[in-house]
Parts: C-alpha cells; structure tokens; sequence
C-alpha cells in the first residue's frame, strides 16, 4: 500500500492508478477513498490518472488525536499533491471533501490545479447562524456527535438510509450499499470521525470560494437531506467565477453510488470539455 507521512507524522493512505491527465477524489464522512471506486474505474478505463486518499483518522490513514479540521485537512491534500508532483490536475469532493477541496483552494491556490468539481458538497456553511439563516441548527450536528459517541455502528446503519434517499418512496433499497457505507464507517477512528463533524459544519468557505479562478462543476441533488441543496451549492455556485451547476432532480446525497452512471458521464464532460 501507498502512503505519504505529512508535517505532523500522521501517514495518508493513497491509490494511485493510470498515468494520464491526474484527477484527485476526496470522499465524504465518514467514508474513506473506496466511496469513489465507480468513478475511479469509470475514468481509469477512459485513460485518466486517478488518484484518492484516505483523509487522516479515516480508512487506512493513520488516527492521530489531533488535527481533525479543515486546514490540515487542506494541508494533506497539498502533501500528497507535492508528493506526487500533480499539474493541471482536477480536483474532484464530495461532501466534507468537497470542503476539503475548497479549503485546498483558499489556502494553497491553484497553481496545480486545472478544474474543480464539488458533489453534494458542504460549502459555503452548513450551521445555521445569523448570517447564513438557511443552514442547519446546531441541535442536528449535536444528534450525529450523539450518534457517534453513543453507538456508532447502529448510526452508521441508520445514517446510510437518508444518506442515499432510501427512505423515500418507490426507492430502490440496496443492503449491499448499505452494508458498504457501515464498513467503510467503521473503517474510521471514533476521535477522528466526532471531530469531524465540527469541521464540515461549522467551517466557512465563503472567502475560500471567492477565491476560484479555475472552472468548476458543482453537482448536487435537491432531495439531498444530509447537505441541503438550497443553502450548500445554489449558493456556492453563485460565489464561484466560471462555475456550472448541475441539479439532480429527486436525487439524495449519495449521488456518486446511486446515480454512478450519470455522475460519471457528467464528469468525463467537464474534463474533456
């Protein structure tokens, strides 16, 4: 297996396959690099360098008991980026990863970096406050560190059902989906996971993303009920200069699994556009 040490000592997991033009995932909470195992294979067969890590204390990265927030987030990702001695490279995050991305961009700049594709992701602020009315209460990010603390592999379990819209009606359950998103949970560290929760709810990346000067495709279904479509990216797209946006109608957070196909079709566009 591949791994980076960063500043701190913690060790970052990474695959690294094909040898064209890079594309870099960053995957969502509590998940690990294997959330993007379609897309990876998807763009690896149509001649792309894929690469995607395991963010610190998730997966097979190490757990250290500190540096759980968005700029170190931000950080590792540059180390692999150096490491590897990525340009014109698209940096691809769903979720908190998007977050990550975004973070990336605010602190680190461009200078590797030819496109940015963000995927039901958490920016511009997920908390509800007095500036960003439309965000979620605290209480809802209270309940998931409840969740985690008190019996994580039950949340996870429970988790998994909004996370792809099962719960909704005429939806297609799938165990196997289910089962998968509970593994690569419980893949993650109990510390690192509940830190978490504070860095993709409470960061704000309204400065980060006024900072883009690379084109963007954001991609987001309005029936996500884990990052809300209405105060996430109709707003961070409108932030954004030579941004796109690309609403899944009826569709849930979990996008990149359950709409695989499209996801990838969409983002073999933007990179060869």
């Amino acid at each position: 297996m591949s791994f980076i040490s960063t500043q701190d000592g913690t060790q970052i997991f990474y695959k690294d396959w094909g040898s064209g033009r890079p594309v870099v995932f960053s995957h969502g909470w509590p998940l690990d690099a294997d959330a993007w195992d379609p897309q990876m294979l998807f763009l690896l067969q149509h001649g792309y360098r894929v690469i995607a890590h395991d963010r610190r204390g998730h997966g097979r990265s190490s757990q250290p008991a500190e540096g759980h927030e968005m700029n170190t987030f931000a950080d590792d990702l540059a180390a692999l980026l150096d490491k590897l001695d990525l340009k014109d490279a698209t940096l691809v995050g769903h979720s908190t990863g998007g977050g990550e991305v975004t973070r990336y961009v605010g602190r680190h700049g461009t200078r590797r970096v030819a496109k940015v594709v963000l995927i039901g992701a958490v920016p511009p602020l997920m908390l509800k406050t007095a500036a960003n009315p439309g965000g979620l209460p605290m209480e809802v990010f209270d309940g998931i560190r409840a969740g985690v603390t008190n019996n994580r592999s039950q949340f996870f379990k429970d988790l998994a059902i909004p996370f792809y819209g099962f719960n909704r009606p005429g939806a297609q359950v799938s165990q196997g989906t289910i089962d998968a998103f509970w593994q690569l949970g419980m893949l993650g560290g109990i510390k690192p996971e509940y830190d978490c929760i504070k860095a993709f709810s409470e960061t704000d990346f309204t400065e980060d993303l006024k900072k883009f000067n690379v084109p963007t495709l954001f991609i987001h279904g309005d029936d996500d009920q884990i990052v809300p479509f209405a105060d996430s990216a109709a707003l961070a797209s409108k932030l954004v200069r030579n941004a796109t946006l690309k609403v899944y109608a009826g569709e849930s957070h979990g996008i990149c699994t359950t709409q695989a196909d499209r996801v990838n079709a969409d983002l073999l566009a933007f990179l060869e556009d």
